[in-house]
């Protein structure tokens, strides 16, 4: 398969274009809602519970209506104040996915990003929520969405097991980053200074920022190793940060997880097998077009 170059200012492009035509699809009213709650495809399932929308009603009113609205687009009172803007709910359309771009997130994912929250945003971790609360929280924001009565979520990807951290595989890492132009966005230091930076924005054509690695803060979608590893292959959809499954194969994913942790501030593993590599910033000037 040929492998692609990726420039983070025609994904944003294409995003904000994208974005437009969604939102012109999105436009649905109480009463679809209404009609959407009592269907099969509005409940969840998690491990052993099974989430009941209309057992979140009050629960969303409570703790989510003021940011993600009545009708979960967004717009609710405080959602003006807000940056980046609450998730739109009726696109049905998800950062934090285990499944491939383009497609509907498990019941785990939402589930598990309403426990853990989204760094860098309004967001909070709702673990206060028992775990049944949880579940019908997430059969609760299905309601809003027609994608969820036509539409499956995707299967999961598979993550392979972590292999061994190398000074071979860092170094590979760091390869990989210039390859595939990460530093186009997140720049040659993964300090979110790329040439491209200041032009990106969401599909809906909000200025967004990419990662900071350099600050050291907790990943949108996660904390671990294979948390890193998933956003590389799934993508970050409703964002600039594309999918590369079909333009690195795992092991490529494996080491850029390696290097990247060498960017972060804090001591690690990585860094450590990484000193004496000396390793400097890519220069962007030799990784071509």
């Amino acid at each position: 398969m040929r492998r692609k170059s990726f420039d983070c200012r025609r994904l944003a492009a294409a995003a904000a274009v994208g974005g437009m035509s969604l939102l012109g699809r999105a436009q649905v009213t109480e009463y679809q809602q209404h009609q959407w709650l009592n269907t099969p495809a509005a409940s969840s399932h998690i491990g052993n519970l099974t989430g009941r929308p209309k057992a979140a009603a009050m629960v969303y009113r409570r703790y989510c209506v003021v940011c993600h609205g009545e009708l979960g687009d967004g717009n609710g009172e405080s959602a003006q104040w807000v940056d980046p803007k609450p998730r739109d709910f009726t696109l049905a359309i998800f950062k934090c996915r285990s499944t491939p771009t383009g497609t509907l997130p498990t019941d785990e994912d939402i589930y598990d990003t309403i426990a853990r929250g989204l760094d860098r945003s309004n967001m909070p971790p709702w673990n206060t929520f028992t775990r049944q609360e949880r579940a019908d929280l997430v059969a609760w924001i299905k309601h809003f969405s027609p994608r969820w009565q036509t539409e499956k979520p995707g299967q999961r990807i598979e993550i392979p097991p972590e292999p061994e951290i190398t000074p071979e595989r860092i170094k590979a890492g760091q390869d990989v980053y210039a390859r595939v132009q990460c530093w186009k966005c997140h720049g040659a230091e993964g300090r979110a200074n790329g040439p491209s930076a200041s032009t990106l924005q969401d599909d809906l054509g909000r200025p967004i920022l990419p990662y900071n690695f350099a600050e050291g803060g907790r990943f949108k979608c996660g904390t671990t190793d294979r948390d890193l590893y998933r956003i590389f292959m799934t993508g970050m959809d409703g964002t600039p940060m594309p999918s590369f499954a079909d333009n690195i194969k795992p092991e490529e994913a494996w080491n850029l997880v390696f290097y990247l942790r060498t960017l972060q501030p804090f001591p690690s593993k990585q860094k450590e097998i990484a000193k004496p590599l000396g390793l400097k910033p890519i220069n962007p000037n030799a990784t071509g077009p």
